[in-house]
């Protein structure tokens, strides 16, 4: 009794598990269809820590401006001051599970933070570093 109690708690926990990245994984192939190679998490955080001043801005910024550094944390966009929920799927279970809201806030943010839209390799690449905190 308590082994079948435990097999079908471990399928269920594993059924939530690949529900929460199938999105995930499917934009992340779609980048790649689209000429991205595989994708790493240290480059997606070198990429968070970038400092850029866009043209026509007077000031610098990086993704951690808005987000922090620590993607466990809730943020503060800096011209608003609107909140922003933590990004880190381990503090927020709803990050990372909807392919249009991945796609708007990408395109959205990549222009706002560096002035351009990213690539799809530097997408897949910040998605990493995302999903692995």
């Amino acid at each position: 009794m308590k082994h079948s109690l435990l097999s079908s708690s471990l399928l269920a926990v594993s059924l939530v598990v690949s529900a929460q990245t199938a999105p995930l994984e499917e934009l992340l192939a779609r980048y790649q269809s689209a000429g991205a190679s595989s994708f790493d998490a240290t480059r997606g955080a070198q990429l968070w820590q970038q400092t850029v001043t866009p043209a026509g801005e007077a000031q610098a910024r990086s993704c951690g401006t808005c987000h922090t550094d620590d993607l466990r944390a809730a943020g503060k966009h800096a011209r608003t001051g609107k909140a922003i929920d933590a990004l880190a799927p381990a503090a927020n279970p709803k990050r990372l599970t909807d392919i249009d809201t991945m796609e708007k806030w990408l395109t959205r943010n990549c222009k706002w933070t560096w002035g351009r839209a990213c690539t799809p390799q530097e997408k897949g690449d910040l998605l990493s570093f995302i999903k692995s905190r």
